[in-house]
């Protein structure tokens, strides 16, 4: 039926049609806007995270008050692209991944850039630290910490030493799926996958596959490519894994557990402005002496200037004294008074502090 008496389907279709022209009209001039702003700058930041934050959350709202059908995940979906092509008429950033291509990682980067990027998968952790920081990338995005199975210490340790700011974090849900050549489970001999995909479905392997190998993979999408190589080996991947390395799904979300989340840190050598209307997250590390009470003596500060601890990690010092490191994260700005002073009075107390960014907090 159509929405009007009387308005047939072909003229309904003529409607979207011109519609579509006058989008496309609009898309286009606001790429020219985008390319000025480009010229105006100078060589300036092409990537503000902060103020596309704040487009995105005034365009939700907007939608929201004028009762749009769409909801909020696509209006997401749709400001992203529509931002990420014309910021890539200024220019298309260089990011850096754990690659290959298929990883979670790589959903975290188009979450946060959209589909236009020059992608730059790398093979570990380090090169992707070492990529951005060297400026052979413009950005990395990083796991930090799995709901099921926690931090990952790689990047807490890399954090530890490297000169790039937090500027951004994503959540992405993660869903493992068992693919192989065949799509069938009993030609499956050794399932490959990342350590930490392994960990978070063996509930499922030891009850299904009880008898198959389990070997680590650098990543989950390297050990799709290793199952494309034979047909005897199965990994736990991403669903895209499955298309660019022409797998077959054996069993699709065989995580142990259905809420599986992995968080991801953006990284870039610009730190992150103060949005508007936005929350926003601050991480750091600090150190304190070995002795009775110097952590609560750290911690103090944030209580008492009534800032919000979200995270508190610790990982060895690595000096053999037995001494830690501690990450953690709060919310808020470290533009916002209060955080201001509750970080500048664990300065005085503690023996290191390293404020890794402010940044704003994923939706």
């Amino acid at each position: 039926m159509s929405e009007e008496a009387g308005t047939t389907i072909e003229e309904l279709r003529n409607v979207i049609d011109a519609t579509d022209a006058e989008l496309f009209s609009l898309l286009e001039k606001r790429a020219r806007l985008a390319r000025s702003i480009g010229k105006l700058k100078a060589g300036g930041a092409v990537y503000k995270p902060e103020r596309e934050r704040e487009i995105f959350e005034r365009t939700v709202a907007r939608a929201k008050a004028n009762e749009t059908l769409f909801s909020e995940d696509a209006i997401r979906s749709i400001v992203r692209e529509i931002i990420s092509a014309c910021r890539a008429v200024e220019a298309l950033p260089r990011v850096a991944f754990l690659g290959p291509l298929g990883t979670f990682t790589e959903e975290a980067v188009v979450r946060q850039f959209g589909s236009s990027f020059q992608a730059q998968p790398c093979a570990s952790l380090d090169e992707v630290f070492h990529e951005a920081a060297s400026g052979s990338s413009d950005f990395a995005v990083v796991p930090v910490e799995n709901s099921t199975e926690g931090i990952v210490t790689r990047t807490a340790d890399l954090l530890l030493t490297t000169p790039l700011k937090v500027i951004g974090e994503v959540n992405v849900a993660v869903h493992h799926n068992l693919m192989n050549l065949s799509g069938k489970r009993e030609d499956i001999e050794e399932v490959h996958a990342h350590p930490q995909a392994l960990a978070q479905c063996r509930m499922w392997l030891m009850s299904h596959l009880p008898n198959a190998r389990l070997v680590s993979s650098s990543s989950n999408a390297q050990a799709a490519r290793e199952a494309a190589a034979d047909p005897k080996v199965a990994a736990l991947a991403a669903e895209r894994a499955a298309v660019l390395y022409k797998l077959h799904i054996a069993a699709r979300a065989v995580e142990d557990d259905p809420r599986n989340c992995t968080r991801f840190l953006v990284l870039g050598k610009e730190a992150c402005g103060k949005a508007q209307n936005v929350l926003h997250k601050t991480s750091l590390i600090f150190s304190v002496p070995n002795r009775a009470g110097s952590l609560l003596d750290a911690l103090a500060p944030f209580a008492r200037h009534k800032v919000s601890m979200v995270r508190l990690e610790s990982r060895p010092a690595r000096n053999g004294a037995w001494d830690y490191n501690f990450y953690v994260d709060v919310d808020g700005h470290i533009e916002d008074e209060e955080l201001g002073k509750a970080v500048e009075e664990l300065g005085q107390i503690a023996l290191y502090l390293k404020i890794l960014g402010s940044y704003t907090a994923a939706y």
